[in-house]
């Protein structure tokens, strides 16, 4: 039996949940992940796992070994990874995740850029607006929109972003521009939403403190690019983070309303994992983004600033 290898399988199992998902991760068949399972337990003289129809669940010897294998496979991984330099200068495959619409607007380009300039390194970017689990999904590198709630993870700040609400000139000329949120009970609104359901939209109220008004949704997206052609086209007010119109309101065909209200600006980051040994790839490409990363966002802060 090899060991390392059923240690892999036993480990993506738990990672995805289930014998099929893992044969999928791995792209190897489910007969040969339940002979390597099953091998492996014997070995050991001990069940991992306890499979039913529904679901797989870890018993507790097989959750005290999972611990102790990802540390070995992770101890295996740096040894390859010192062994074929990766430590010494910016070489290998670096996958990197970002939010869909600003990886595509602002992430690609500076990948593009890195790239040039280190002809070692391959990159795999992962646009999706699901929150990634870098551990379970190895990923080196997260971009975040928003605020954090993993404190395992080392996080770079690299500025902010508002949350705004705009409308063309025009709708607002003849439809009245909104001067406290609760004005927009008044006007059709374009929302984002994954379900036909109420939306409501955060702002700030004089005190500081955070509150939720009811919007109409005239129409609803699950779309942000489609929020975007939706007001220029003035069928109604929408929010986006500011990075989603900038181009927009700089050239005038979009106007920000209720800035007065405005909840914080959100910020943006860059997440890995800590605990072990950064590889050049990962610390050149964190070198290389944050500063760009950074001046992209003061520009599309000055681009909204005299909306």
């Amino acid at each position: 039996m090899d060991r390392l290898s059923a240690m892999q399988v036993f480990a993506t199992v738990v990672d995805k949940g289930g014998f099929s998902a893992a044969s999928r991760a791995l792209s190897m068949p489910l007969a040969t992940v339940c002979r390597k399972i099953a091998d492996l337990e014997r070995h050991l003289g001990a069940q991992l796992l306890v499979r039913t129809t529904r679901k797989v669940t870890v018993t507790d010897s097989g959750r005290r070994f999972y611990e102790d294998v990802r540390r070995i496979l992770d101890d295996v991984r740096d040894a390859e990874q010192q062994v074929s330099g990766e430590y010494q200068s910016p070489k290998g495959r670096l996958t990197v995740t970002a939010p869909t619409l600003f990886g595509r607007l602002l992430v690609l380009p500076i990948v593009i850029d890195f790239l040039k300039a280190n002809s070692d390194v391959s990159l795999r970017l992962v646009l999706t607006n699901s929150v990634v689990d870098l551990l379970e999904d190895q990923v080196d590198l997260g971009i975040r929109v928003g605020a954090l709630s993993d404190s395992s993870m080392i996080a770079v700040a690299a500025g902010s972003v508002r949350q705004i609400v705009c409308g063309t000139p025009n709708y607002l000329a003849s439809h009245g521009r909104p001067t406290t949120p609760g004005d927009l009970r008044h006007h059709p609104c374009i929302t984002f939403a994954m379900a036909d359901k109420p939306v409501d939209w955060a702002f700030k109220t004089s005190s500081g403190r955070v509150q939720r008004y009811p919007v109409e949704s005239r129409l609803i997206l699950n779309s942000i690019e489609g929020l975007v052609v939706a007001a220029l086209n003035e069928c109604g007010l929408t929010q986006l983070y500011a990075y989603q119109a900038a181009h927009h309101i700089a050239d005038g065909a979009l106007d920000i309303v209720l800035q007065d209200h405005e909840i914080n600006p959100v910020p943006v980051s860059l997440v890995y994992p800590q605990g072990r040994r950064v590889p050049q790839k990962l610390r050149a490409f964190v070198d290389f983004t944050l500063p760009r990363l950074s001046d992209r966002l003061s520009h599309i802060a000055a681009q909204c600033a005299g909306a």
